[in-house]
């Protein structure tokens, strides 16, 4: 398995996030033409309480938000608009960790209109993008990691979020 999925809060259960996270983190590294069985995401559900603590601990914006991620290095091109360079395959190389927020998905999704399951796998995409190194506060950059997002969640029979 690519992902190792840790349920803090019990309402993922019934959205089965661990079959979700998978599929979503498979989508994404099969797009970026990785092989999945290399590498290892670990993915925790949680509520809004415990991802506030995380932003305030790591970001020093101790409010909620709808996910975070750790890359276990630093992949980021210096180049707006450039794509970072890929992790080299390993047995079991670490990606990063992701954290996922049950009630402001929850409430990002119905003030979208969208259906709950879409938005997280959309986030869950996002946040393996992130890992490897993708980002969206330069401009360029943003343009290429939001067109990879939409190309991922096509392949997985989904609407573009943007």
């Amino acid at each position: 398995m690519l992902t190792d999925t840790m349920i803090e809060d019990a309402r993922w259960k019934a959205l089965d996030l661990p079959k979700l996270a998978e599929k979503a983190a498979q989508a994404t590294l099969i797009h970026m033409e990785l092989v999945p069985s290399e590498f290892e995401i670990v993915v925790m559900g949680c509520d809004d309480a415990r991802i506030a603590e995380l932003n305030g601990d790591f970001r020093d914006k101790p409010q909620p938000t709808n996910v975070l991620s750790w890359p276990s290095e630093e992949r980021g091109p210096e180049i707006d608009g450039e794509a970072p360079d890929l992790p080299q395959p390993g047995p079991d190389l670490e990606l990063g960790d992701i954290a996922i927020a049950f009630e402001t998905c929850q409430r990002e999704a119905a003030d979208a209109g969208k259906p709950f399951m879409d938005h997280v796998t959309h986030l869950i995409v996002h946040a393996v993008l992130h890992l490897l190194g993708y980002d969206h506060i330069r401009d360029k950059d943003a343009t290429l990691m939001e067109g990879i997002e939409v190309a991922v969640l096509g392949k997985l029979g989904l609407e573009d979020p943007y």
